[in-house]
């Protein structure tokens, strides 16, 4: 992709004042975006995705016809990047966040689409065909924590691990190492701070440096640590402890 290629985009959004606000901020903030057409609701938008097929969609997440997820699921058979546009709703943060999406908080800043827009723009400059999409639907469907997956950004890109794998995880300074049942590690590009508000129970932090899978508690030493089914030990801190009580059983 050379400087003189655009990005070839959708924006699909019910509001259209909201669809003129974003359109007149790509055409000034983003140059590099081409907005090829537009949808105001989930029926509008999977037959016209079929028919522009772009390399970018501004998805509104709550519409009429359908939610952002119905539309990812019938156009399954397409490779684009998102950029999710939503009103604060945690849910579907959790779920975007699980997958690493790229997503807008409504009102749209500017700085923050800038942002957004060139990272969208590196991921097809390397012309990295990760199906991001496939797995923001499935997390949105799966109702069970446990069963849903997380993408990892690593060093090398990113990989995909199911979270009823993990074991544990570690603080590493700006990184974060994850510890499967298979006995490997990854190391994420994120903070431990980042999977302690992205994972939900049964993952609990018992230690500034530690974040556990509750279903691999093994034993629980009154002292100070407790021992998991690979048989490491991580230690816990007072400030968690009665966390931790209250929610192992």
């Amino acid at each position: 992709m050379t400087g003189l290629q655009k990005i070839r985009s959708v924006i699909v959004e019910d509001e259209a004042a909201a669809r003129d606000v974003l359109r007149n901020y790509l055409q000034k903030y983003c140059p590099q975006v081409e907005i090829v057409g537009e949808a105001q609701n989930s029926r509008e938008a999977v037959p016209l995705l079929h028919e522009l097929q772009p390399q970018l969609v501004f998805l509104d997440v709550e519409m009429p016809f359908g939610n952002a997820f119905d539309v990812l699921e019938a156009c399954s058979d397409l490779q684009f990047e998102t950029i999710f546009v939503t009103a604060f709703s945690q849910y579907s943060l959790r779920a975007l966040n699980q997958s690493a999406a790229y997503y807008l908080l409504k009102p749209i800043s500017i700085e923050e689409l800038i942002l957004a827009v060139n990272k969208v723009q590196q991921q097809i400059v390397k012309s990295e065909a990760f199906n991001r999409n496939k797995i923001i639907v499935e997390n949105f469907r799966e109702s069970t924590p446990g069963k849903q997956r997380v993408i990892l950004p690593t060093m090398e890109g990113f990989e995909v691990v199911k979270m009823e794998e993990i074991v544990r995880l570690k603080g590493n300074g700006n990184f974060t190492d994850l510890y499967l049942t298979n006995g490997t590690k990854k190391m994420a590009c994120r903070f431990l701070k980042h999977f302690h508000e992205l994972l939900p129970l049964p993952f609990l932090r018992v230690h500034k440096s530690h974040i556990i899978n509750l279903n691999f508690v093994k034993l629980y030493n009154k002292g100070s640590y407790i021992t998991l089914e690979d048989g490491s030990e991580v230690e816990i801190s007072v400030t968690y402890k009665d966390d931790f009580l209250k929610n192992f059983k």
